[in-house]
């Protein structure tokens, strides 16, 4: 769904620029002529003083501009122009399903959705969601594509339906890396989220940037390269014993200690040494793990996978007794922390096998 429109696209400033096309179109500007002719299947084989007598209307700018911004006609960008500006405000959470599993009431107080334009920001208490989505207003059902700039799931991508009805708003979501739902269905297995959210207000978020791609580009390209086949490890006993399903007991970021109605959400599977940790549908961690067995405590290192921390590397320390493991994990760059303690920076966690 390739679009080419400014971030907060708005329909009068469009008809404005149809209007000037074919004002600078009658008043000889060539350029304006290119414009019909790349983009007005009408004026493609003409020469530009051709299409200049051709008597082109407001109609036919209106296509070009409609062509020009990715769209097959004028009237499917003023479609996909009104449902991004009706999709904009602050939304709550109404009901939220994930894999089949209905989250309680009573957790969803916490999280909010803002859209402004085509930029969104998800606050939740796993963590803040900042990025750009794309609309297709000619599918059936509706359909979303949602690049996540910052936060958690930066660098990914994740592809839903969506239907708008005034102040009620659904979106089935495909999550964890898995694919478009074909429907505002969800159940156990597969990956995706369905939730049903009601406007709080109309007015446009203030806050509401997108993220800065920028900056994600510019710490892969600071990161030290990474040699990837340091990762291929062994399997030692105590690697085989962290493989499997692991149910989420505590989860600690930057000293903020996760709800505890939360972690039930959330799951940590393992096989050989690639692991990947999901909260709520998202993924949170992918990564490959090596770990020093000889140092005091164990030490862990995570290859990041996925993501905005894809190809960087992140410090940490582990620890196993009975059936319950916990990490603590420096964000990558940082020193390794010596003992469990939480605080900025730091991620600890504490898993029971399944």
């Amino acid at each position: 769904m390739a679009r080419n429109l400014p971030a907060r696209p708005n329909l009068d400033h469009l008809r404005r620029q149809a209007k000037t096309l074919l004002s600078r179109l009658n008043q000889g500007d060539h350029t304006a002529a290119r414009t019909f002719i790349d983009h007005l299947p009408a004026a493609k084989a003409l020469s530009p003083a051709r299409v200049r007598a051709a008597g082109f209307r407001l109609a036919d700018a209106q296509s070009a501009i409609a062509r020009k911004s990715g769209f097959g006609a004028w009237p499917a960008l003023a479609r996909h122009v009104r449902d991004l500006r009706a999709l904009e405000g602050e939304w709550e959470f109404v009901t939220l399903e994930v894999d089949g599993a209905g989250v309680p009431g009573p957790m969803l107080g916490a999280s909010r959705l803002l859209i402004d334009g085509d930029r969104f920001r998800t606050e939740s208490p796993e963590g803040t969601y900042d990025g750009v989505f794309t609309i297709d207003v000619e599918a059936s059902p509706k359909c979303i594509d949602i690049e996540f700039v910052e936060g958690p799931e930066a660098g990914n991508w994740s592809y839903g339906l969506y239907d708008l009805e005034g102040d009620a708003l659904t979106l089935c979501l495909g999550l964890a890396g898995a694919g478009r739902p074909r429907a505002f269905v969800t159940r156990a297995g597969s990956g995706h989220a369905l939730e049903r959210l009601r406007r709080r207000s109309a007015s446009r978020p203030t806050i509401v940037t997108g993220g800065t791609r920028a900056a994600v580009t510019k710490r892969l390209a600071d990161a030290a390269p990474v040699d990837a086949a340091a990762f291929d490890v062994p399997m030692t006993p105590l690697m085989k014993r962290l493989e499997g399903e692991w149910a989420a007991v505590e989860l600690n970021q930057n000293g903020t200690p996760m709800p505890p109605e939360w972690l039930s959400f959330g799951s940590r599977t393992t096989t050989g040494n690639e692991t990947k940790v999901v909260f709520g549908g998202q993924v949170m961690v992918h990564a490959k793990m090596r770990i020093d067995e000889t140092a005091t405590p164990i030490a862990v290192d995570y290859l990041n996978l996925a993501g905005g921390q894809k190809g960087r590397v992140s410090l940490g320390i582990l620890e196993c007794g009975g059936d319950e493991c916990r990490f603590l994990m420096a964000a990558p760059d940082q020193p390794r922390p010596a003992t469990f303690s939480t605080g900025a920076g730091l991620t600890l966690s504490r898993w029971r096998k399944k």
